[in-house]
């Protein structure tokens, strides 16, 4: 498999290169920068950390006073007199517990809408739990997990600025949170600004991912925010592949300054078009944040951050061109979540064919679906000679590896059933090469090492059972036959660092938010 190039949305991607994978974080420190690090952790660190815990003890009294017996009709009615002196503590106190963290230089760009001229925040990138800095300068209202309400301490914080919750494991609180954000939202700036941070999921900020619908369903103005951190070390973020939140904490509390910079852009006014089409709408808001901070677009998702660290025998590369090929089979609507049952079809269809390879037409056909860009770029990737011909049996390769990442002898157990010869059911190195390529989703891989390994009597083929029986045996199999021949191990996408983040305000995850039926539902009732 390989990337191509890609034209879209007006300009031409190059994708022949690999493509940075925003879900990973290499932190790497040279011996001055440890040396530096250690001196700080002897003296620095404890004192920073002492005091901004201290700092965050002191807002809870002032957060619980203000929040108490506060009832509903209360919520959407002008904060009196003595809360709004509590407002002012709270966001003072809050303030000096990121300096006593670090974060001496907090610069902030144009000028904040009001609620009633934008009453959504649309944030990002989203790298780190650090992006709460926005939130406690603004006291916006954020999307948040229900359990997180009962926290000690952090849980009366949140309370007290009017978060939209949602239970994760209910389907109804979902339909009623975008109802609640559509409601709070349309309020003509009664209630707060909801700050949303649009991605879901945090990304090392090479590049601003797929926005998921959400904040863009009530069709109302939003004003763009984008979030920056111009320092010299980068030990913010905190992504799915990298430092754990814990060594986040610790190493950006040993920096001397960490600065941060925060843009809000001009409102975002919603044509018909886009009041009528949530995911347009949050497309182009996102190509307006993406020029702000220069950088580009990906359509990767939340659930492509998950095909990328899912634990299996064999790990992706950084590389991979899986994540491409994830990305456009859901662009063509065919979800693999979906597809998994129909994987044996699948490969009893590219079985009968023997090899034989099929054009572009032949391939629309087989997935029922019209001949578009997209489906001719999905095809590309397997067009590895640009010949206008693929094998099938590399699609379903690919297919089965997106629908089921962390069941890896499933997959290569149906890639033999494939590629095996009808009489003695053995495949040869060449086919070998084929299938572990295709796997890991790169454009060249040696597999002689491997081969001969399983190729005890040297027979020249192998079974499915050979390799079964090999891997059974030796279950690192891949670090000390595949990896090395491919690259260096700390390229290679593996087990997620601990406390994996969804995330500050997206403990609310993308599936939260994006309720297509729902939209559709309220389309028909309005």
């Amino acid at each position: 498999m390989r990337l191509v190039r890609n034209k879209r949305f007006g300009r031409e991607q190059e994708m022949a290169r690999p493509v940075r994978n925003p879900f990973v974080h290499d932190l790497r420190f040279t011996p001055m920068q440890k040396a530096k690090i250690a001196f700080m952790t002897m003296t620095l660190f404890p004192i920073r950390l002492f005091f901004a815990a201290f700092m965050m003890l002191l807002a809870w009294p002032f957060a619980f006073i203000a929040a108490m017996g506060r009832t509903g009709k209360e919520l959407e009615m002008p904060m009196s007199w003595w809360r709004k002196i509590l407002d002012i503590l709270l966001k003072a106190i809050m303030r000096t517990m990121w300096f006593a963290g670090g974060f001496h230089w907090v610069t902030v760009k144009g000028r904040q809408a009001l609620p009633a001229e934008a009453p959504i925040l649309t944030l990002a990138p989203h790298s780190s739990y650090f992006d709460a800095i926005p939130v406690t300068m603004t006291m916006a209202s954020i999307v948040m997990k229900a359990e997180s309400k009962d926290i000690p301490v952090w849980g009366t914080l949140i309370n007290y600025i009017r978060p939209v919750f949602v239970s994760r494991s209910d389907q109804d609180s979902r339909k009623k949170t975008v109802e609640e954000i559509r409601r709070r939202a349309q309020s003509n700036g009664i209630w707060p600004q909801v700050m949303i941070f649009p991605e879901g999921t945090c990304t090392n900020r090479s590049c601003l991912i797929t926005f998921k619908p959400g904040a863009f369903i009530p069709a109302v103005p939003v004003q763009p925010v984008v979030l920056r951190y111009p320092n010299k070390m980068d030990t913010i973020t905190w992504t799915w592949q990298g430092p754990g939140a814990m060594k986040i904490l610790w190493l950006s509390l040993c920096q001397l300054h960490n600065y941060v910079e925060i843009e809000f852009l001009p409102i975002y006014t919603p044509s018909e078009e886009e009041k009528k089409n949530p995911a347009l709408y949050a497309h182009n808001v996102r190509r307006v944040m993406a020029k702000a901070l220069g950088v580009s677009v990906t359509d990767y998702t939340f659930e492509d951050c998950q095909l990328a660290l899912a634990e299996g025998q064999l790990r992706l590369p950084s590389d991979t061109s899986l994540l491409e090929f994830a990305r456009l089979v859901r662009s063509l609507g065919l979800k693999p979540e979906k597809l998994e049952k129909e994987l044996k079809q699948f490969s009893e269809s590219a079985k009968k064919r023997k090899g034989e390879k099929i054009n572009l037409k032949e391939f629309a056909e087989y997935l029922s679906v019209p001949v578009t860009e997209k489906l001719e770029d999905l095809f590309a990737l397997f067009d590895e000679n640009e010949e206008g011909a693929i094998d099938l049996r590399e699609y379903v390769i690919a297919l089965s590896v997106v629908c089921r990442p962390s069941k890896t002898l499933d997959t290569i157990q149906l890639a033999f059933e494939m590629y095996q010869s009808k009489n003695n059911k053995t495949i040869v190195e060449e086919d070998l090469a084929v299938i572990l390529k295709t796997a890991l989703g790169v454009s060249e891989l040696n597999v002689t090492d491997i081969f001969r390994a399983i190729d005890e009597e040297e027979k020249g083929k192998i079974t499915f059972e050979d390799f079964d029986r090999f891997a059974e045996q030796n279950p690192s199999f891949a670090e000390d036959y595949i990896y090395p021949n491919l690259v260096d191990s700390e390229t290679l996408l593996s087990s997620p660092s601990p406390n994996a983040p969804n995330g500050f305000c997206t403990d609310f995850t993308p599936e939260d938010m994006e309720d297509t039926q729902y939209h559709n539902d309220q389309k028909k009732k309005n």
